[in-house]
């Protein structure tokens, strides 16, 4: 990091990520006139910048190279003074390579020393992977039975007395009737300690598409099946739809081939009525509770542990302090054993050359170039392009280009090998890091390494976002500290002190971990 102009507070007034870096981050609004210290130079700014936005450290003329993090993240479209804002007027979408690549086999491993013999709580599955969590799921194979899976889920959640929104029903009741409203039942003992709940799942697919959306369903589905965070699954299925009982089993068989996850398969075309249906459902979870339950949680070693990194509602402190430090967790990880899956392709352009030059063989550096293309084609057949990646929230945060959400996107990952490049659905079978072809969407990407077997997952957001999954635990990790005091229901940890100077990001990332 170069000198910066440090605030009254202590606080850093702004900071340049990479030494090759032609601009600089504010990191609190600075009024025009500011003058800010950069290596053996002082810089007037000529305009006002706000928080999380980028300036020029030197003029730079239409068509120059705007560097952050060391690569190049976008292009200027006009003239841009010293010490003047990035913006979407000045600069656009833009990528090539500005820095040294990684050399294969030169990563320097983190010191996990600390760490040797730490373990985690797991539940322990017959075919030795090990989950964070115990659910049972229940899921239908087309949409026509989501109405069946909800009617079940009140059942469920009424016979165990554990419903989720028993709290906001006594707030809508207090908000319509005031005190005489009737208080909620209070909640029953638990009937299952060791299970975390039964979790169902609902969607729009299964019939009407095409046969390879069919399929991309049965195999997605049967990630979730197998994960080693469910003990076990009930299946609804209508019967006439595309996705068909025999494609789900098929492709369970490819992940569980000794058939050691229970799952039951029901059919409502062939059942004597809804009625008997719902019957015959409601006693297959309520056996599969009582199965799940007789597993209790055990130490693991943390090389058991796979966890997903994701990112959503970014801002432009993300990749500054919440990335990285994920980063070197998964770094961490990997150093014990422990695997990482880093996603979002459309949020690794700009940043391929680094990623392949990291790639564990020629093999693997080949499937990700092959599965990048094969996106970008898609996409510009509909019109669409990585460039378009950025959402208004991002831009008014300071992430100006797709390149620059990239390079700061992709410190998710850490800098450890990648060992294996995984399409959609597929399972992740190598210890390390490996990258997964999602979209960027962080929904779509957030079930995507929950369905490649992620035990966990960490996602970083700096404006703040509620995505979850329903049987991996997603942890958030705020930017920002502010977004961390205001969002704290949902934010589980603060990576505020990197921005303010306060702590290292491989001290945090120890704490982290």
């Amino acid at each position: 990091m170069s000198q910066t102009i440090v605030s009254d507070s202590g606080q850093q007034d702004s900071l340049r990520v990479h030494a090759a870096d032609n601009v600089r981050v504010a990191l609190k609004d600075l009024p025009a006139g500011t003058i800010v210290a950069d290596n053996d130079q002082r810089i007037a700014l000529t305009e006002a910048v706000r928080h999380k936005h980028k300036f020029a450290l030197a003029a730079l003329e239409h068509g120059d190279s705007v560097i952050m993090y060391g690569v190049t993240v976008g292009r200027a479209t006009r003239p841009i003074a010293q010490g003047a804002a990035i913006t979407t007027e000045n600069v656009e979408h833009s990528t090539a390579s500005s820095a040294p690549q990684a050399k294969r086999g030169s990563w320097q491993a983190p010191d996990v020393a600390h760490f040797q013999g730490a373990t985690f709580d797991g539940y322990h599955r017959p075919n030795g992977q090990v989950g964070t969590a115990n659910v049972w799921l229940v899921v239908p194979l087309v949409f026509c039975e989501n109405r069946n899976i909800e009617v079940l889920r009140q059942c469920v959640a009424d016979a165990l007395g554990e419903d989720p929104y028993r709290d906001y029903k006594q707030l809508a009741r207090k908000l319509l009737h005031g005190d005489a409203a009737a208080p909620s039942p209070p909640p029953r003992e638990r009937l299952f300690p060791n299970v975390d709940g039964v979790r169902f799942l609902t969607h729009t697919l299964g019939c009407g598409g095409t046969d390879g959306d069919a399929q991309a369903l049965c195999q997605l589905l049967a990630g979730y099946i197998c994960h080693p965070n469910v003990a076990g699954a009930t299946v609804l299925s209508l019967g006439c739809q595309k996705a068909q009982i025999d494609m789900i089993k098929a492709a369970i068989e490819t992940r569980d081939p000794e058939g050691l996850k229970p799952v039951h398969y029901l059919e409502q075309q062939a059942s004597q009525s809804e009625q008997a249906l719902i019957r015959e459902s409601l006693t297959t979870i309520f056996d599969g509770l009582a199965t799940a339950n007789q597993v209790e949680r055990a130490p693991a070693p943390l090389s058991k542990l796979s966890i997903g990194v994701e990112c959503g509602g970014s801002d432009g402190f993300s990749g500054l302090s919440a990335n990285p430090l994920v980063g070197a967790v998964i770094d961490r990880l990997v150093a014990l054993g422990g695997s990482g899956i880093l996603s979002e392709f459309p949020e690794l352009c700009g940043v391929e050359h680094e990623l392949v030059a990291r790639c564990s063989d020629d093999a693997v550096a080949q499937r990700f170039s092959e599965l990048m293309e094969a996106y970008q084609r898609h996409a510009a057949l509909v019109g669409a392009d990585f460039s378009m990646n950025p959402s208004p929230g991002n831009i008014r945060d300071g992430l100006i280009t797709d390149a620059m959400k990239s390079a700061g996107a992709a410190k998710k990952g850490g800098d450890s090998p990648v060992v294996d490049v995984l399409d959609y659905t597929e399972p992740q079978t190598r210890a390390g890091l490996s990258l997964l072809c999602t979209p960027g969407n962080d929904v779509e990407s957030t079930t995507a390494l929950a369905g490649s077997g992620a035990n966990l997952i960490m996602f970083t957001t700096g404006l703040g976002t509620p995505t979850g999954n329903p049987v991996t635990p997603v942890l958030k990790i705020a930017s920002n500290s502010a977004l961390a005091t205001r969002m704290s229901d949902v934010i589980d940890f603060d990576a505020g002190p990197i921005i303010r100077g306060e702590v290292e990001i491989g001290e945090l990332a120890d704490r982290l971990l």
